[in-house]
């Protein structure tokens, strides 16, 4: 077996991977939700920043769990478009009067990058074709 193939991931592997990575994904989820209404709703910043902690942090995990994964995200379009996705909170702090739209972007665009069909989550911006990476744990 050449170095490139792939070794079979034990079952308990693959589940404390699912388990993990589910995990953060639903952390994730509740803190863009807590911060995300906070936003849009114009609620004080102290009532919803641990959500947004909570939101860049789990995002920031999730982040570096597919690039230590396989490199290869960061140039498939859902990659790409999660790191556009963390550049466009940015404009969170010059363009204050634009943050309940800035979210609403950031939301919808996440739609998109998660649920989108394989072809275009995969899609290599450098290869201008869709690469597959190695297996992917789903959760």
């Amino acid at each position: 077996m050449s170095n490139k193939q792939q070794q079979p991931v034990s079952e308990v592997k693959f589940w404390i991977q699912r388990l993990g990575k589910t995990t953060l994904r639903a952390l994730h989820i509740v803190g863009v939700v807590g911060a995300g209404g906070g936003i849009l709703l114009g609620i004080e910043q102290h009532l919803w920043l641990t959500y947004w902690i909570l939101a860049m942090s789990s995002g920031l995990a999730l982040l570096v769990w597919e690039v230590v994964r396989d490199w290869r995200w960061l140039i498939q379009l859902k990659g790409v478009l999660t790191v556009f996705k963390v550049l466009l909170l940015f404009l969170l702090i010059p363009m204050d009067n634009w943050k309940p739209e800035i979210i609403i972007f950031i939301i919808l665009l996440s739609v998109i990058v998660s649920h989108g069909p394989a072809g275009l989550r995969h899609y290599s911006v450098i290869h201008r074709k869709v690469i597959h990476g190695k297996k992917e744990i789903k959760g």
